[in-house]
Order: C-alpha cells, then structure tokens, then sequence
C-alpha cells in the first residue's frame, strides 16, 4: 500500500516533539490526567465560543488560542504515562467535533443576531466540511487506510480560524477559505480513498 504523504500538521508536530515530550512528562509527574487536559480544553472552547456568539471576537479567538497547549498536551500526557487503552483517543477526537460545532455554530449565532444570512451560511458550510474531513478519515481509518492529504487538516483549520478571528479584516476571507477548502478537502480524502481501497 501507498504511504499516505508527509503533511504540513505532521511537519510541525516532528518539529515540536521534543518540546512537547518534555512539557508531557512534567504535566504526568504532575498528576494530571490526559483526559482532564482534553476536557478542560473542551470548556475553554465553549467559554471563548460564548464570547464568539456575543460578538466578541477576538476576545474568543484569544480564548481559543489559549485552548492549543492543552489540545497538544493531551497525547503526550498519555504518552508519557505509557497509556495502553484506545479511550483517551476516541475521547479527544470526539470533543474536537463538538469544538468544531461549538466555533462555528457560535459563528452561525453571531451573523444570525446581525442579519448577515449570508455569512451564517459560510460559517455552516465551513462546519459541515470539517466535519467531513473528519469523518471520511475516521471511516477511512477503520477500513485500515491512512488518510491526512487534503489542506485543511485539523491544524490548517484551527490556523485559519484563528487568523480570521484575531485579525478583523480576516474574517471574511478566512471564513471563504474555510468554506470552500474543508469541503474541497472532504472531496481530495475520498477520492484518495477510491484509489486505493479495493472496490467490490
């Protein structure tokens, strides 16, 4: 089988592993459980969602990027206490979907409130091709292919967001290319998956 190619989330992880494995294995010594990092993120997520929803922005794109160290942190925790079970993963991929729904169903409330229909379609657009991404690699995963091609992995999403929230000229053209590039990338994931699973 075809290795699945190098993406830029994986560079940047190989990257940053060292700093990483160190900050896990302090945060193990420390007694904290993965999972607890993996929910607490979840509620920083939903606090700067409130904020997103409220129309304050950037006050919850700052919230969402204090969430990063803890959406990081979480594997190398486990890794560092040499977790055997499965849990802690599904558990972390689970609440990022319910991340995903809280940004932009926060996004969705704010252009609701303003009238802005157009742009609340952009912003459920955009939910509904991360979740497809998501989705088509999980439905991959169980058929034992590997599949992370596409431009808007997890980490290019959370970029992208960021930016268009912290940096109010932006917003619009992050949201387009959330849009436009999740979906597009729901769409490279299953035609790679086409190509190299066996078809009845």
């Amino acid at each position: 089988m075809t290795p699945p190619p190098t993406t830029f989330s994986d560079r940047v992880r190989a990257a940053l592993s060292t700093v990483t494995a160190r900050a896990g294995m302090a945060v193990h010594r420390a007694g904290i459980h993965p999972d607890t990092l993996t929910i607490v993120g979840l509620i920083v997520v939903a606090i700067g969602s409130a904020f997103i929803a409220s129309g304050a922005l950037q006050w919850g794109g700052l919230l969402l990027l204090a969430s990063l160290p803890l959406d990081a942190l979480d594997g190398a925790v486990a890794r560092a206490m040499g977790r055997q079970d499965r849990f802690g993963a599904v558990l972390d991929s689970t609440l990022d979907r319910y991340a995903d729904g809280l940004i932009f169903g926060a996004l969705a409330y704010y252009f609701a409130s303003q009238n802005q229909l157009g742009d609340l379609l952009l912003a459920l657009a955009a939910l509904i091709g991360s979740f497809a991404v998501s989705y088509v690699r999980a439905r991959a995963g169980e058929a034992g292919l590997s599949v992370k091609i596409g431009l808007f992995s997890r980490f290019e999403r959370v970029i992208a967001l960021l930016l268009a929230l912290l940096i109010p000229p932006l917003l619009m053209p992050g949201l387009w290319a959330l849009a436009v590039g999740t979906n597009i990338t729901g769409v490279q994931r299953l035609w790679f998956i086409y190509k190299h699973l066996d078809r009845g």
